[in-house]
């Protein structure tokens, strides 16, 4: 019973993606991500990051794209302070640790151990009973087709590791 409910909870998602005038495959990644109602967050993250035109652009990318409800996880004031002009560096280093060069879909990425962001830190990929993790963070949904690369939605926003 709980794996129809998780997977009915996979189709809603994926459904409300594709809804419009133009289906998930037609749109590109962030058109794809604003037309679904879920990353409000992370569209102002990729605007205040000057990273909506990148996004937008030929690819292909993967992107691992957290729900507003996984912002929403962040300890109080963690996105405000990361929305600032003088954050920015910051934040631009969290929103790539979000997205893979290529366009790299679940089956694919369940048989990987890692993967290297766009800003070339490392995210560790795991699977358990059956679900993909990015570090701790748990694909919820996965393969939404956009015309320039492929959305995984997961559960919490991953954090990159500090520089060395």
């Amino acid at each position: 019973m709980k794996s129809l409910f998780k997977s009915c909870v996979c189709l809603l998602s994926v459904v409300g993606l594709s809804a419009g005038s133009m289906s998930a495959g037609e749109k590109d990644i962030v058109d794809t991500a604003v037309a679904a109602g879920s990353f409000k967050t992370l569209a102002a993250a990729l605007t205040a990051a000057d990273l909506v035109k990148t996004l937008k652009g030929d690819g292909p990318f993967t992107v691992f794209a957290p729900t507003d409800e996984a912002f929403a996880k962040l300890p109080a004031g963690t996105v405000e302070g990361l929305l600032k002009p003088e954050n920015k560096a910051k934040l631009v280093d969290i929103l790539t640790y979000h997205v893979v060069a290529g366009n790299v879909g679940a089956e694919a990425a369940m048989k990987m151990k890692e993967a290297t962001a766009l800003n070339k830190k490392t995210i560790s990929l795991v699977v358990k009973d059956g679900a993909l993790f990015l570090n701790k963070s748990k694909v919820t949904t996965a393969d939404v087709k956009c015309k320039n690369g492929v959305i995984h939605i997961i559960d919490s926003v991953l954090m990159p590791p500090a520089d060395k």
